[in-house]
């Protein structure tokens, strides 16, 4: 079954909407083969993986299946675990965010039973538990399922190796024989095969099946971390490697707009692609990508098909795919036409699963690294300075700058001195600066020219952003994007750091010009501010 957008089925606005805002694009695999046959109200056996969407494959037809007007309880899911539940409760409720009148609660053991049993007396129409806790509630008379039209086993085979079987078996004993079941396991053993057998009805077997792909010449690797994390260390990792192409691939388009103006604003030449775009404008970024205008594509799945781009040194999985076989069309960007290329993922919480289902699928071993420490950084750096030197020293024409040595040791200093003290200099203004606190990075130009900080007086209350400043900058004031620095966007006002000797050009050629259509002034910024 080809892969579908949520538009192309028969789903309500509202639910159209709350995926709109969740920044999906097009259904996962696992989505497209299950949700057409959940709406029809078929019972269905689901093989998939924690992560490739497989809560909204049945959240969704069970939020549109669910009648708004009735404070009765109407779908019921299992999960194995309390935190399983309190995240499919979440989703569930992010989905049905327009539909006012549908009330989702989890009950789990750990949360005083008083709270829920207040909540289940005002009325839900769907309950997210753990066994031990729904059969709690039946045997206080809190719970009905008199009402139930839908019952989901979530991760079925993780509870019955956790020992759930007979409270699974009693809580279905209690629901109405006319109803749906719908079974998601991330494996198929003879014991869940007898288990569908016994309590459903010609179930459809719903299973993403993998092409064999394999991903040669790459080297992967992935790193831990927390979900703040992610932008810094993407930073240090492009400072560290600096590719001469990267792609950046994210789940979702909001997260694409995110994180392009949070690179754009730490002085990276990047921009980002996404389903929303128009044809002209991904002709135009993909153009300025082959180019080498700008160094970082940050992408989703959708929007990178059909990239051909022989150049691309890395690729970074900012979030992990929903499904395997995005994973190989992701990093299969790079190592094209016989070059080798690198993929580092990153992996927060449940995530680190995923890794351990990539190297199943890929057959490959994706290899754990420490996070990029700034020792880590300046040793890069240092090796990058040297061939510098070396490359300097060899072409000669430094007569200019061997009199100011001499005139140094005219006076007494060594020359080793002299080199140290201009090496200091060097990569004190590099963006090794910076690089301190994972939360506070000032990302300052590469060089050793003097900075300035200019004033302009527009920010984000006129919907000014960094790359809009960035632009006008380069393309107006005709400044190189590389030498540009920290671009700080205020509500009313915007700072921006630049070479000293570019200072007159830039007010010269920018005040009085428009950013975003507002006509601006721009001036040498208070000394105090800076």
């Amino acid at each position: 079954m080809e892969k579908l957008k949520f538009e192309d089925i028969n789903l309500s606005p509202e639910i159209l909407k709350a995926v709109s805002d969740m920044g999906f694009e097009e259904m996962s695999p696992i989505q497209s083969k299950a949700i057409p046959y959940l709406l029809e109200g078929l019972d269905i056996i689901g093989q998939a993986q924690t992560g490739t969407g497989k809560t909204a494959a049945f959240g969704i037809p069970i939020i549109e299946r669910c009648d708004e007007n009735s404070r009765v309880l109407q779908a019921i899911i299992l999960c194995p675990t309390r935190e399983l539940s309190i995240q499919v409760a979440e989703e569930i409720r992010r989905l049905s965010k327009y539909k006012r009148d549908i009330f989702v609660l989890p009950i789990y053991g750990g949360q005083p039973i008083s709270r829920q049993i207040k909540a289940l007396k005002k009325g839900v129409q769907i309950v997210v538990g753990t066994p031990g806790r729904v059969i709690d509630h039946i045997n206080r008379k809190t719970l009905k399922l008199d009402q139930v039209k839908m019952l989901v086993l979530d991760e079925a085979d993780e509870m019955f190796d956790m020992g759930f079987r007979d409270d699974i078996e009693l809580i279905i004993n209690k629901v109405p024989k006319e109803r749906q079941t719908i079974l998601f396991s991330a494996t198929m053993p003879e014991e869940i095969v007898k288990f569908a057998k016994k309590y459903q009805r010609d179930p459809k077997l719903v299973k993403v099946v993998h092409k064999e792909l394999t991903v040669p010449r790459i080297e992967q690797y992935y790193f831990e971390l927390k979900e703040h994390m992610k932008t810094e260390i993407l930073s240090r990792l492009l400072d560290i490697y600096n590719p001469k192409l990267a792609i950046v691939f994210c789940n979702t388009k909001k997260k694409v707009d995110e994180l392009t103006i949070e690179l754009q604003g730490r002085g990276y030449f990047v921009d980002g692609l996404h389903g929303d775009l128009k044809q002209a404008q991904r002709d135009k970024v993909m153009s300025k990508f082959r180019s080498g205008n700008i160094d970082i594509l940050v992408a989703t799945d959708v929007a990178a098909r059909g990239i051909d781009v022989d150049d691309v040194d890395i690729v970074f999985n900012y979030d992990l795919p929903q499904d395997e076989e995005y994973y190989v069309h992701r990093i299969g960007r790079t190592a094209r036409a016989g070059r080798e290329g690198k993929a580092f993922s990153f992996a927060v919480d449940r995530d680190r699963h995923r890794i351990k289902d990539i190297e199943r699928y890929t057959k490959t071993k994706i290899i754990r690294r420490d996070l990029p420490t700034l020792k880590d950084m300046e040793a890069v750096q240092s090796d990058i300075l040297l061939e510098r030197i070396r490359g300097e020293i060899a072409k000669g024409e430094l007569d200019k700058y061997e009199k100011m040595v001499n005139i140094l040791l005219e006076e007494d200093y060594t020359s080793f001195d002299i080199a140290a003290v201009l090496l200091k200099l060097y990569l004190t203004h590099n963006r090794l600066e910076g690089h301190e606190e994972l939360d506070t990075v000032d990302y300052g130009t590469i060089g050793i020219k003097p900075m300035s900080r200019i004033y302009i007086n527009t920010g984000k209350r006129k919907g000014v952003s960094p790359r809009h400043i960035l632009g006008a900058i380069v393309n107006e004031a005709g400044v190189p994007n590389k030498v540009i620095g920290q671009i700080d966007v205020y509500d009313k006002f915007t700072f921006v750091d630049i070479p000293a000797e570019y200072v007159d050009q830039v007010i010269k050629r920018l005040n009085n010009r428009r950013i975003k259509g507002v006509k601006v002034k721009v001036e040498l910024a208070n000394p105090r501010t800076r």
